[in-house]
């Protein structure tokens, strides 16, 4: 199959409006709907933030997207699950741009090959990014809170220890000489239990990303998927990327971390409460000095 330097949506118009004027203002009311948080003194250089469909996540997200708002990032790193295609190593968009209906984003192509060279599992695998849709939710938040910045889009499915702190290494490598760079993590959290069961799950996970521990994060999950939870598939469907991007947020000098907000599914107006998907939004800085 022949792929397209540029990357078309794949999901415009089901998890976000394709209409510009729709999205933009949806984007725009989510990112305005949330706050500054305080506490965040220094640089954020990553954040995690969810990747549903607007109408459930969106307003998590804005928290997250709320803190980098007016900030300049020349890269920007997504690293997102891989839902449909199973990936070996980990799947780049190395060239060309990704397109939403708020423009073209141009692909850092100079990161992206000093990436492949730093780790020869990082590949060119555009068939991995033709339908997916965690990275792509990110953009149009990127795109309105940023605005110009060039993409480094990366999917996984491996998400071993080893395959997390490789990719990690090889990020802290490319971008220890740079000063505007944004690392984010497109996860959910739990799928698909009971409302109150989801809470407590998805309690879990935000006590333990506030470790700012990936070793600690793994075992607090590991502990609780043994308890047994009815329909409780995953905790963290992008548990990978959040590790790589607090691995090497941490070797890149970052020192806090802080959740900004949880919801649920189950929260919004039409949302089923037999069955949920939790989403968390989280910003991860260097403090100043």
């Amino acid at each position: 199959m022949f792929f397209s330097s540029t990357r078309r949506p794949a999901v415009a118009g089901m998890f976000y409006p394709s209409s510009p004027e729709e999205l933009r203002r949806e984007v725009r009311r989510y990112i305005d709907g949330a706050p500054r948080d305080g506490e965040i003194k220094g640089r954020v250089i990553g954040l995690i933030a969810p990747h549903a469909g607007y109408v459930y996540s969106g307003a998590v997200a804005g928290h997250a997207y709320k803190q980098v708002e007016g900030e300049r990032y020349g890269t920007v790193v997504v690293i997102g699950p891989s839902h449909r295609y199973p990936v070996t190593g980990y799947a780049i968009w190395a060239e060309g741009e990704f397109e939403t209906p708020l423009g073209r984003v141009g692909i850092d192509e100079e990161i992206a090959s000093a990436l492949m060279r730093a780790d020869d599992r990082i590949r060119h695998l555009p068939q991995a990014h033709a339908y997916e849709h965690s990275i792509e939710v990110q953009l149009p938040f990127l795109q309105e809170a940023i605005g110009e910045f060039k993409l480094v889009p990366i999917l996984m499915h491996d998400y071993s220890e080893a395959a997390c702190s490789s990719l990690a290494r090889a990020l802290h490598d490319v971008l220890k000489e740079k000063d505007d760079y944004l690392l984010v993590a497109s996860t959910d959290l739990s799928h698909y239990p009971e409302y109150e069961e989801a809470v407590k799950a998805d309690k879990v996970v935000i006590e333990a990303v506030s470790t700012f521990d990936p070793a600690v994060v793994r075992r607090r999950i590991a502990e609780h998927m043994r308890l047994g939870v009815p329909e409780l598939h995953t905790m963290m469907c992008g548990a990978g990327p959040v590790y790589v991007v607090m691995e090497a947020a941490k070797l890149l000098g970052a020192d806090r971390i802080k959740v900004l907000k949880y919801a649920n599914s189950g929260d919004v107006p039409f949302g089923d409460k037999s069955q949920v998907v939790g989403y968390m939004a989280a910003a991860i800085w260097r403090e100043r000095g």
